[in-house]
This record gives C-alpha cells, structure tokens and sequence, in this order.
C-alpha cells in the first residue's frame, strides 16, 4: 500500500471515536424540514468545527426571502483551506436540513444512540453523516503536511428538503464559491454520476359550495379533483413504457403526495388542492413535460363542466447528468472504494433529486459518495429508526481522504 494511503487510514481510526462524536452532537440537534430553523444547527457546527481549527464562514439567507419559501432561518456554512495554488478546488457538500422523525422510533431521533455498531437519529444517515465523513477526510488529509496544490471547501448547507434554491443554489448565485470539482453526500457502495430531475406542481381545483340535500345548486370540485386524479395516474402505465439509459434509473413516474379540501360532511366541496409530484429521468426535458401535465390536466377538467383549475409550480428540479470533466473524481473514488470495501464500487444513477444539480447547472463536475448502505430503504432515511453503520463512516472517510490526496498531491 502506497505510505500516503496508510499514514491517512492510521489517522482516521485513531480519531474514530472523535468522529462518532462529532456526528453525535450533530444529529442532537434538530433539523426538521419543515419548519426549517435550520441556523441554529450551523451555529453549533461552526461552534465544533472552531475546536477543530477550522473557521466556518456562516452565510445567513435573508429572512424576507427564507420566509417566503416557507422555512424559518438558513445559515449556510463554508470552510475553506488553500494550499499551493495550481490545482484544483474541490467542494464537499452535505446538507443538514432533514424531514421531521414521525412515529414510531425506538432509539430517540435526536439520541445519536450508538448500538450494535449503529449510530441511530434523524439525518445519522443523510446526510448528517457526510459532514462528519468529509470534515475528517479533510483533517486526515492536513495530518499528512505533505506537498498539496488547490484547494478543499466543506459547504454544509441547509436547503435540500425543499429543493437547494437557498443552499448551494443561494452560495452560488451569490458568487460565494465556484469550485472546480464537487464531491456530495451520498452511500459507500456505488458512485453516482447522474440523477433524476423532479417537478412539483399544486393543482387547485374550484368549483361552487353546495347543501348536500340540494347538490344540484353546487359543483363538486372534489368530483372534477377525481377526473384530473384518474388522467394523471392513468400516465403511470405510459411512463413505463420509457426506459432510461441511466443505469439505477427506470422510468419517469407521478405521484399525487397531499390531497385537501372541503368544508364538511354535509356540504359539496367547492375547492380541493392536490399536489403532485413528477420525477423525470435524464434524458426528459423538464419543459416539454410541465408542459404536457398541464396540457393534461386542463383537458380532464374539461370533461367536469363548471370547475375551474389554477395550476401553481411549486418546483423544478433539472436532472443531473454526469459533465466529462468528473472523471478524475469518479476514477479516485472508485480505485479507492475498491480497495477500502474489498469489492468494487460501480457507477450508476440515482432516481432521487439532489443539490447536486445546481452544481452541475454551473457547469462544476461532480459525484456523489458518501458514509451510508447499499440502499436508502436499509438507512431507513424518511423512516423511524434512520442509522448508519459505523464501520461504514469509518471506510468511506478513508476513500475520501485517499482521493482528495491523489487529486490535490502536488
């Protein structure tokens, strides 16, 4: 084994018990999306990163516009460190904003409870557990005092639940970085190189208020909801007919999450909303398909005279497709996954949206690899009783530490 490879991994187990420590304080403290008061999380970050060194610069996004996209406060953090100028600067991103726990916990969501070898809590395995991997990577790497040219920033950013706009997307819009390269949260056994985008779209549904003994002086925005309803879900069929070129991506496919209206048992509804939710592979374009559901939706409330629609986006998140220029990226992780987890470590694409996007949309190769399992289901992500397997944050710091020393060796 290559002494740099070593010197590394001998640095990154004698500080383990550190990092299982760090992640602890991380994931007690809560993060749930919504509500999204998320600053408080990056001040005690930034609080923990102080004691390592390292100086955390807090870019708060400004009230107005976190209240108008309906969260609470964002403080979004970015550590830099340079060394000998000429190579490249490579971000690593993981966000801490997270959906709430739900029902059904047996260890405390906000425990950071270690059993068996598992670290359990909301967001111990997205994507809390990257900025743990990446922050010790990082140290792992300045352990070494060794020649590096470029340079590494840690974006910990606090946006991802509700589509990244005032996380990366506000950092780099702000012209707060533009990096060369970018390595973002993900799982230990495959490098993904692309994903799908996602369009959310709230459908509202009018009609007239109406007794229920006299429903004939009314309109039932719930029966022309249900018209609509049965147009969008009848695509499903045809959406599988699409297959995508993307290895780990299948086909698009809609999804209606939230249904709400009426006033009570006894009255005909006179509004119902619903809002859907459209993943679109790769190979889509986002436009063409907006503009196909709305093209849909306004010929099935055609068939339910009286009802009118308004039709609202709520999102647009492209698809990401891998830029040329990740190569060097993808080639470390993989050599390096390889060697660390004793099999290989694939490429492949992921059906999930992420802020790695926004990234790409600035023309910034990427990749994502991260601390976590083969499969979101087996972190148990969105789910009670989220955790990750200790023993994997350990190996995947290493491929990170390992690849951003083969990328930045002078």
């Amino acid at each position: 084994m290559n002494a740099r490879y070593e010197q590394l991994d001998q640095w990154i187990d004698a500080h383990f018990d550190e990092q299982v420590r760090f992640l602890q304080a991380l994931v007690q403290v809560p993060t749930d999306t919504p509500p999204g008061n998320n600053a408080p999380h990056a001040e005690r970050t930034a609080e923990l990163l102080a004691t390592m060194g390292y100086t955390a610069e807090k870019h708060a996004v400004p009230d107005a516009e976190v209240k108008a996209y309906g969260l609470q406060s964002i403080t979004n953090l970015i550590v830099r460190r340079s060394f000998v100028p000429g190579g490249p600067v490579i971000a690593l991103n993981a966000h801490g904003d997270v959906v709430p726990p739900g029902e059904g916990w047996t260890h405390g969501p906000y425990s950071g409870e270690v059993v068996d070898g598992k670290l359990y809590g909301r967001a111990a395995a997205v994507s809390k557990s990257d900025f743990a991997s990446y922050t010790f990577a990082l140290r792992a790497l300045e352990s070494l005092n060794a020649p590096l040219r470029g340079g590494v920033e840690l974006h910990f950013t606090y946006d991802e639940e509700f589509g990244g706009e005032l996380g990366p997307g506000w950092l780099l819009k702000q012209g707060l970085t533009k990096p060369d390269l970018l390595l973002a949260a993900g799982f230990s056994y495959q490098v993904v190189t692309a994903h799908n985008g996602c369009l959310q779209m709230e459908v509202t549904v009018h009609g007239k208020m109406a007794h229920a003994a006299i429903p004939d002086t009314g309109v039932d925005a719930l029966q022309g909801a249900v018209a609509i309803l049965n147009a969008l879900y009848a695509q499903n069929t045809e959406y599988k007919k699409i297959t995508s070129r993307v290895e780990g991506i299948t086909h698009p496919y809609l999804n209606v999450g939230r249904i709400e209206g009426g006033t009570n048992t006894n009255v005909v509804p006179g509004k119902v909303a619903l809002k859907l939710d459209r993943r679109m592979i790769p190979e889509e374009d986002p436009v063409a398909v907006e503009a196909s559901i709305r093209e849909l939706i306004a010929q099935a409330a055609a068939t339910y005279p009286g009802i009118t629609v308004e039709i609202k986006r709520l999102l647009l998140a492209r698809a990401l497709n891998p830029l040329p220029g990740n190569k060097p990226l993808v080639d470390a992780l993989q050599r390096h996954g390889s060697a660390v987890f004793g099999e290989a470590i694939p490429t492949s694409g992921t059906p999930l949206y992420t802020d790695v996007r926004l990234y790409g949309e600035q023309g910034i190769p990427a990749a994502i690899y991260g601390a976590g399992p083969r499969t979101v289901l087996q972190s148990n992500a969105k789910r009670a009783d989220e955790h990750l397997v200790l023993d994997d944050l350990r190996r995947a710091t290493k491929v990170v530490a390992r690849s951003l020393y083969d990328l930045l060796q002078a």
